[in-house]
């Protein structure tokens, strides 16, 4: 048994290693990004553009100027020409080849990025997204367009934006002639993301923004569920091969204990066999004779026999090297071992009482350490084993 425990320590070991890599990797799948600088970061392919408010006769200009496309970083001046002067910077999706399509970030909730402003500025961040029933394919301003605030200054300003609980405008709805129950939106067609000025951004001044480290990031439950099953699925595969490995192990191991234990065997034959020392006969029978006797001690042994102590002993020494009381167990032991494996219907207590013991506790106690398990356990291994061999 002992190199049964063994193997099933170094394979408890290897599950859980690999259960802990495992876990690892679902974990750390489970929550996807993808940096978008440079562009291709993630999978995701953009290139800048600007808007301007120069359609609604505004005079406001920008530029974006080329930074090894590590930032989206552009120049632009705000001014009053019209009533609502506006400019941004647009990260346009496009596919490899440079064709403008939308792209699905339904993977994704949150967007972090680093944010520099000279001056201090309030900017808008919105991502259109195209919606079948509403948008015309290319015409932005048909797109849902989700939007929030944020702010940054000459420093940098960390911005971390949740993409799920974007607002958008009222003013679009207004255009669109639709109501505000079109509040949903979803992010499995993202055109682009803006960045653009605001009502609090600095009029008829140059300034600079710089947006750096784009990072998309979201949760995947898959990954979770993944795991869990795998889990559970290698526990219960360990635990039903562990069980049936042990019964099959303590099976084999009883099996062998028994045949090996002489002391049954030998109690039978000395009964039997005739002895040329009479007095050694006469001990080893009155012995297997009364064994089952819970009152059998040596003295017993000695006014049944006429044998004095010292022979008694003497016997037992020199025919199976055991002193009187480990033998008297041994005897008992091996008995009940039988008893439980040929008579699958009788109880535990039965047993005891049966060779001897009238204490049950004290018999269990015995046994598991005669045997490694307890009665029941033996009863149940026995009862197995032979159902498998009757199968087989």
């Amino acid at each position: 048994m002992q190199n049964f425990y063994k193997k099933a320590l170094y394979a408890l070991l290897l599950l859980l290693l690999a259960d802990a890599l495992i876990a690892c990797l679902c974990v750390y799948q489970s929550y996807p990004s993808a940096a978008l600088m440079p562009p291709g970061g993630g999978g995701l392919y953009w290139r800048p553009v600007t808007k301007t408010d120069a359609p609604e006769g505004g005079t406001s200009t920008i530029r974006v100027i080329e930074t090894a496309q590590r930032s989206l970083r552009f120049d632009f001046r705000l001014t009053r020409a019209t009533t609502y002067p506006f400019v941004s910077a647009d990260m346009l999706f496009e596919d490899g080849e440079g064709n403008a399509v939308p792209v699905d970030l339904s993977r994704f909730d949150t967007i972090t990025f680093t944010a520099k402003c000279n001056p201090m500025n309030a900017l808008i961040f919105a991502l259109p997204t195209f919606d079948a029933t509403i948008s015309k394919p290319g015409d932005y301003l048909t797109y849902p367009s989700p939007l929030t605030f944020f702010s940054c200054n000459e420093k940098g300003t960390p911005v971390s934006l949740d993409l799920t609980r974007l607002t958008i405008p009222q003013w679009w709805y207004d255009r669109m002639h639709l109501d505000l129950s079109h509040q949903s939106y979803q992010l499995n067609q993202v055109a682009k993301f803006v960045f653009g000025v605001s009502q609090q951004t600095p009029r008829d001044r140059d300034s600079r923004v710089e947006i750096s480290r784009v990072t998309l990031h979201g949760r995947d439950y898959r990954y979770l569920v993944a795991l869990a099953i795998i889990l559970v699925s290698s526990w219960c595969a360990f635990a039903f091969w562990f069980f049936r490995a042990h019964s099959r192990e303590l099976s084999a191991s009883l099996d062998t204990k028994l045949r090996k234990d002489l002391p049954l065997v030998a109690y039978r034959q000395l009964t039997l066999e005739p002895f040329k020392d009479k007095e050694k006969a006469a001990v080893l029978r009155f012995i297997a004779t009364n064994y089952t006797n819970p009152d059998l001690d040596l003295d017993s042994v000695v006014a049944g026999t006429g044998a004095n102590r010292n022979k008694v002993n003497e016997v037992l020494k020199g025919e199976l090297g055991m002193t009187f009381t480990a033998y008297l167990k041994k005897l008992r032991l091996t008995e009940s071992a039988r008893l439980l494996t040929e008579a699958p219907a009788v109880t535990v207590a039965e047993v005891a009482y049966s060779v001897g013991y009238a204490n049950v506790s004290y018999f269990n106690k015995l046994f598991k350490e005669e045997y490694g398990c307890t009665p029941k356990v033996f009863k149940t291994v026995a009862s197995t084993a032979q159902q498998e061999q009757h199968d087989s």
